[in-house]
């Protein structure tokens, strides 16, 4: 419901690189081993649920990340005030109707053995803002101003109530409906289209961290207060990139003004009320941004925001647009793109350190993917390097113990818009139309040799992922066995060089192998035999060649 606006969003420039050890790099016993692969497509999710869902079964994914949009579900949103005899903490008296899309995603979810991540955001209704919105977004339902942060609470409360375990599924008679257990707070919002203003006095004043701040704090009591407390809750939600700049004719607001982006590791540290030299705000600097002014009360900061130091993790969305995930065209150091993904882990760590936290949150990748050319148009990736790119993403993901998550965004292309130069947000496993994109076989079994040349008799490493195989072990209890397959020189049948045990419970695989020769590698497996929820058949990775001297 939001693709349009992403594919105009190109802030970085310049070029970076980082090399693996940047991400983290650690031996496999403290790899990321068992992150989780979070899917999303909205679109397809609130129009078909249960197909949508069996679709990402196919594919392995473990988690789907679903936008439960506040405004959608509020009651006369576009009205400045709130409805008479309205109590937003009771899901029963929001309208009829508005939670049935949901309702069929928690359930059609649990038959499918996939969790449910509720990023829970904007827009807000009108009548649950501050001040007046800009005339050019009134009317806008996926905007939100100055949002108040009690009402959003009221709303997280009704969520967490509806999506507990024990309310009454409205479909099915003496039944519940299915429990969500992991929650985010706000789609990015650093971005002002998400959540605005960004900042105020010619950009001077940076607002939108302090509105966040608001938001967490109150949607994290609203959780602790409806039997959620234990559920994985993770803030952040961060575009990688964003803009600064003063007052111009064509930016009269500045940069990011309203509407714009602020740098993630510039909103974290206000967010955490500290300077560029991570020490406490003090003042008017403070004061400003709605932190402690004084040391007193930055000594009960971390008290009265347990949201900030207690959440299970904190998520980024780190697209590299058309770059391989070590590299980035920027040099910002307040950018928090893939690679760029240690500089925010150590903000984070410092920034909670300064009020005696030694909190080192997961990092939650759950936004990514790559734009292709075709369909769109201008500087983006081919399909083929698009494939080769995620899972190149993904193996150093899964050697990076603090990222938790691993992501693909979307299942589908977004259809393509006349209205966008470029065309569209194009990063879907299947084109528009439904035809298999080579990121599909990708995302499905995962295959990736960091060193692609070698000597003859000495091993590669080949790592991998049977991304389905999880569901396979629960359904069958039989071992799962991934082949790793040799096809010599540029033609000839393929042979398997190796078998291997998939133990791990997501399906990654590390091993070494000793080639006979150069040629071209894939992996091959087989879905069980007389599983009605899996599809039947051998898949296949996508190809790597390797060359032996």
């Amino acid at each position: 419901m939001r693709l349009p606006r992403r594919a105009l969003i190109t802030a970085a420039t310049g070029l970076a690189c980082a090399g693996l050890h940047l991400l983290g790099a650690a031996a496999p016993a403290v790899a990321s081993s068992n992150q989780v692969a979070i899917i999303e497509d909205d679109d397809h999710m609130l129009a078909d649920p249960a197909g949508t869902l069996q679709q990402f079964r196919k594919l392995g994914a473990g988690m789907v990340r679903v936008f439960l949009p506040w405004s959608a579900m509020a009651p006369d949103y576009n009205s400045s005030n709130e409805p008479a005899n309205f109590d937003p903490t009771d899901p029963a008296s929001y309208p009829d109707g508005v939670w049935d899309r949901w309702d069929a995603i928690v359930r059609d979810a649990k038959q499918a053995g996939i969790a449910v991540d509720f990023t829970i955001t904007g827009g807000s209704p009108r009548w649950a803002e501050h001040k007046a919105r800009p005339s050019q977004i009134v009317g806008n339902q996926q905007r939100a101003w100055y949002p108040d942060a009690t009402k959003f609470g009221q709303f997280v409360r009704a969520a967490a109530k509806r999506y507990g375990g024990s309310y009454p599924d409205p479909q099915n008679a003496g039944q519940t409906l299915p429990r969500v257990s992991f929650w985010s707070i706000w789609n990015e919002p650093n971005f002002g289209e998400d959540l605005g203003p960004q900042a105020i006095n010619g950009s001077r004043t940076s607002v939108a961290p302090g509105i966040y701040r608001s938001l967490v704090n109150s949607a994290w009591q609203a959780f602790q207060a409806t039997g959620h407390g234990h559920d994985t809750i993770v803030i952040g939600e961060l575009a990688a990139r964003g803009l600064s700049g003063k007052a111009t004719r064509k930016h009269p607001d500045g940069l990011p003004g309203n509407f714009a982006q602020t740098k993630p590791l510039l909103f974290i540290r206000t967010l955490y009320c500290v300077d560029a030299n991570n020490r406490e705000l003090r003042g008017n600097a403070a004061r400003s941004v709605g932190c402690p002014a004084t040391a007193g009360a930055s000594r009960a900061f971390r008290g009265q925001n347990p949201g900030l130091f207690n959440a299970s993790g904190f998520s980024d969305h780190p697209y590299p647009q058309d770059q391989p995930p070590t590299k980035d065209r920027s040099t910002d150091a307040n950018f928090a793109s893939f690679s760029e993904l240690p500089n925010m882990e150590r903000e984070l760590d410092k920034v909670t350190h300064v009020y005696g936290s030694g909190k080192h949150f997961s990092i939650y990748n759950d936004e990514y993917g790559y734009i292709t050319h075709p369909p769109n148009k201008g500087r983006f990736v081919s399909p083929t390097t698009a494939a080769y790119y995620i899972n190149w993403a993904e193996y150093l993901s899964w050697r990076a113990r603090r990222i938790a998550s691993t992501m693909q965004y979307l299942l589908y292309d977004a259809p393509q818009n006349p209205a966008l130069p470029q065309g569209g947000f194009a990063s879907g496993l299947l084109t528009a139309a439904g035809k298999f994109q080579p990121a599909y076989s990708a995302y499905r079994m995962p295959l990736y040799l960091p060193v692609s040349a070698t000597r003859r008799r000495r091993s590669l490493e080949v790592w991998g992922d049977v991304r389905p195989a999880h569901f396979a072990a629960a359904d069958t209890h039989n071992a799962q066995f991934v082949q790793i397959q040799l096809q010599r020189g540029n033609k000839g049948s393929f042979g398997t060089v190796k078998r291997v045990k998939v133990t791990n419970q997501r399906g990654y695989f590390d091993t070494r192998v000793t080639f006979p020769s150069s040629g071209t590698v894939r992996l091959v497996w087989q879905y069980p035999s007389g599983d009605p929820n899996l599809p039947q058949g051998t898949i296949y990775s996508r190809h790597v060649q390797i060359k032996l001297r």
